[in-house]
């Protein structure tokens, strides 16, 4: 037996809403949550077009050919960082105006892994073995309203296609409970002279990686307790009248307390590494993470709390570092350090749903920016007004040694790949660093003479 897709039925609607306007196709993604049992589906947002796709001329009849999956892959990567904790893409849909051969499945299949790769690219997280690793395709024939649901395994890359049941629900996330928790965060990362070829974006992420490990092993108090994570989240809330538990408008405060975790069983040894620089991420972070009201547990809430915070402070580092490869970095002669603003965080509501989603904006962004970025990429209208501020001031500190060069990655093999300079004073870390070692080298040396 497939699996069971509960949906929202404004994503019916929406589907339904959808005018092909001539389009041969038009594909997008589906979001929501996995569960043990069922998947719950919360919104559907078509992929927006190019610019030359928009110039095109009408096909007759549906072009397989012309479904550019990197465009989509780059269109679903975009829409993760607007998706906070306990919210994946569970899959994708595409509408045709007629009904489609069997081995159109390749294609949806290929869309589907093609979008999984994309938006698990740049995690600081992985997948447990206990979780729900199927992701949906759905096909919906605009003239016959026939709808064909399908699921593949995203572990294994030669899965076949399962049939999955896709049934409409009203009301579905107006219930959900939101997990809020706000991170001081104070993370050093080394740039290695040793590893000269990466990227400032690569070191930093090696640096993430390492913090990372500490969010993991945190340990979570919600509402000031620390649970058992096989309880049901709710035990102990008050009932209604009519014996259910009361979970409508239910927030949880969420408090992390990370640790050095050492085992016992290995030496600790202790290596001098010479750098030439390093990064250095502060501040506050507003957290916020949503799990279903359907007998939650406390592992499901706490997990969908980390990796809300492990998936914000990575996307703030990732914007930051598109936005001064697009717009570079003005030279600062006289400054041993670069300070750089990370985005704040924004948070919109879901008309009709208790969740929201979020999205991130500079200083000198203005809110139709930002309202504007939303309609494009989530394809529903929202309104200025109900745009919530998360009031943060996050720094990444930029700190070299000598004059280096550090390179971004260039996608397009077209364009040079471009660099920010930083000329830096020399900083007597390096020199310290470096007399530690030859006196480290020096007493070696002397002890196994004698």
């Amino acid at each position: 037996m497939g699996r069971t897709y509960i949906v929202e039925e404004t994503v019916g609607q929406y589907l339904s809403n959808i005018n092909l306007q001539g389009k041969a196709f038009i594909c997008g993604l589906l979001i929501g949550q996995c569960s043990s049992q069922k998947d719950y589906v919360i919104l559907a947002t078509r992929t927006p077009p190019k610019e030359e796709q928009k110039e095109n001329l009408k096909h007759p009849k549906p072009n397989l050919d012309s479904l550019d999956e990197e465009w989509a892959a780059e269109h679903a990567s975009q829409v993760s960082r607007m998706l906070p904790g306990g919210l994946l893409i569970l899959g994708v849909f595409i509408i045709t105006t007629l009904e489609l051969p069997n081995d159109f499945q390749n294609t949806l299949r290929r869309l589907m892994f093609a979008v999984e790769k994309s938006v698990s690219r740049k995690r600081l997280w992985n997948f447990t073995e206990e979780e729900v690793s199927e992701r949906v395709t759905l096909h919906i024939c605009s003239s016959t309203k026939k709808i064909v649901c399908r699921t593949y395994d995203i572990r294994d890359p030669k899965s076949s296609a399962r049939p999955a049941d896709w049934k409409y629900q009203s009301g579905l996330s107006a219930s959900w409970l939101s997990l809020e928790c706000t991170v001081h965060i104070n993370i050093h990362i080394p740039l290695s002279t040793t590893s000269v070829s990466y990227t400032l974006e690569k070191n930093t992420k090696n640096g993430l990686t390492r913090w990372a490990k500490q969010i993991e092993n945190g340990v979570y108090l919600i509402n000031g307790q620390v649970k058992n994570e096989d309880c049901d989240l709710l035990e102990g809330q008050k009932k209604s009248s009519r014996g259910n538990t009361q979970a409508s408008s239910h927030s949880f405060d969420v408090r992390v307390l990370t640790k050095l975790l050492l085992n016992p069983d290995h030496r600790s040894t202790a290596t001098v590494q010479i750098c030439s620089g390093s990064v250095n991420l502060k501040g506050a972070v507003k957290c916020r993470a949503y799990v279903h009201s359907n007998k939650p547990k406390v592992k499901d809430a706490v997990q969908a709390v980390k990796r809300d915070i492990l998936n914000t402070v990575a996307d703030r580092c990732e914007i930051l570092f598109e936005d001064m490869l697009l717009n570079g970095i003005p030279e600062k002669k006289d400054s041993e350090k670069e300070f750089y603003i990370l985005p704040h965080r924004i948070f919109v509501p879901i008309p009709g749903s208790a969740v929201m989603l979020c999205d991130y904006k500079f200083g000198d962004e203005s809110a139709k920016e930002i309202r504007d970025h939303f309609i494009e990429m989530v394809d529903h209208m929202i309104q200025i007004e109900n745009l919530e501020i998360a009031e943060e001031i996050n720094t990444a500190c930029v700190k070299s040694s000598m004059n280096i060069e550090a390179s971004f990655d260039s996608t397009d093999d077209e364009q040079p790949i471009k660099t920010i300079v930083l000329k830096i004073q020399q900083n007597i870390g390096v020199i310290a660093a470096f007399a530690v070692a030859v006196l480290a080298a020096g007493i070696s040396f002397h002890y196994f003479s004698d």
